[in-house]
């Protein structure tokens, strides 16, 4: 049991180290971003998926396509249209003709589904029966075609992009949909003087040299440390008390929330909070989750859990301000 807990701490030295060491081969690829590079190695650890909110050109897929690079993961990016099928997600079966036996069978060809790290781009831009394949391989991880079952590579983790900008001709996935992302992140412009590096990168013969920091497999290990992560009582309490908040009807829901908001967080919410704490936890090599991390998650994990009424609406009011106020509100035990 101690040579167990010995290595388990190693490996967490190890994970803070890595930590840095990914950071900076991003950096050769992607300028600022410091938060959203944070988050989508926290939802990875976590073996949750992202939402990616954020205007074209803010280099989404150069920064999922580097990340897969340097953890040597495959990488696939699907762009949803009003005409894709689930069949082009997941593959279909093919009468395919032997050739040295003349027969013909039927061979399951395997749709870009099947890789480490899915870019979902313009996810609402697809019917909802595309959307929902794609929702229950991230929930089951394994997809059904023709009655048989065909388990999805591990580790997979689905990033779906959403232009905030364009609704003409979309499908918006419904809430009960969004709360099967472990995260929503936001991507905003980048500052003057990263814009000005941006430039200068990607107008010259600058390549950057990548290399691969972590295999696929100790990821899968880091992965299953995660759950190993102890949370002290206290927290999971605090984690619980700020989802709840979030709920208009619960007896101490502030004022605000009363006021604003139809409908609050369920209990993935909660579980996020956790799973969040705990993986940011063992990226900055700390053996226990704290309140500081579940405040660090707490943007991510519930801006797209909340739904907000008419209201808040006509004040203007944005689910952040109304996180915002709740970690201003709601003591830490």
């Amino acid at each position: 049991m101690a040579e167990v807990e010995m290595r388990e701490l190693k490996a967490v030295e190890r994970i803070a180290h890595v930590r840095e060491t990914i950071v900076g081969e991003l950096r050769k690829a992607i300028v600022g971003q410091t938060q959203v590079i944070e988050q989508l190695l926290i939802a990875l650890l976590a073996k949750g998926h992202c939402l990616l909110i954020g205007v074209p050109g803010l280099a989404k897929t150069l920064l999922v396509s580097t990340l897969a690079r340097v953890l040597d993961l495959s990488f696939k990016r699907i762009q949803f249209t009003p005409d894709l099928m689930p069949s082009d997600i997941l593959g279909t079966d093919v009468l395919q003709e032997d050739p040295e036996t003349g027969r013909r069978k039927f061979e399951f060809m395997h749709g870009p589904i099947f890789a480490n790290i899915i870019l979902a781009d313009e996810i609402n831009r697809a019917p909802p029966k595309t959307q929902s394949a794609l929702l229950e391989a991230m929930q089951e991880r394994k997809v059904t075609v023709s009655g048989r079952t065909y388990d999805l590579p591990q580790p997979f983790f689905v990033l779906a992009t959403q232009n905030p900008i364009e609704m003409e001709g979309t499908y918006p996935l419904p809430e009960a949909q969004l709360d099967r992302f472990l995260f929503s992140i936001v991507l905003d412009y980048p500052s003057e003087d990263e814009e000005e590096t941006i430039v200068h990168l990607t107008t010259s013969a600058y390549e950057p040299d990548l290399r691969v920091v972590m295999s696929r497999e100790e990821l899968l290990e880091v992965q299953d440390l995660v759950r190993k992560v102890p949370v002290p009582e206290r927290v999971v309490k605090y984690a619980v008390q700020l989802a709840r908040a979030t709920r208009p009807k619960e007896k101490h829901a502030p004022d605000f929330v009363r006021q604003w908001v139809q409908w609050g967080a369920g209990p993935r919410a909660s579980q996020g909070l956790i799973l969040g704490a705990k993986a940011r936890a063992l990226l900055y090599g700390r053996t226990a989750a704290s309140c500081e991390d579940v405040r660090a998650v707490a943007f991510p994990v519930m801006r797209h859990r909340l739904v907000l009424n008419f209201a808040a609406e006509a004040d203007g009011v944005s689910p952040e301000q109304i996180i915002s106020q709740l970690l201003q509100t709601v003591p830490e035990l």
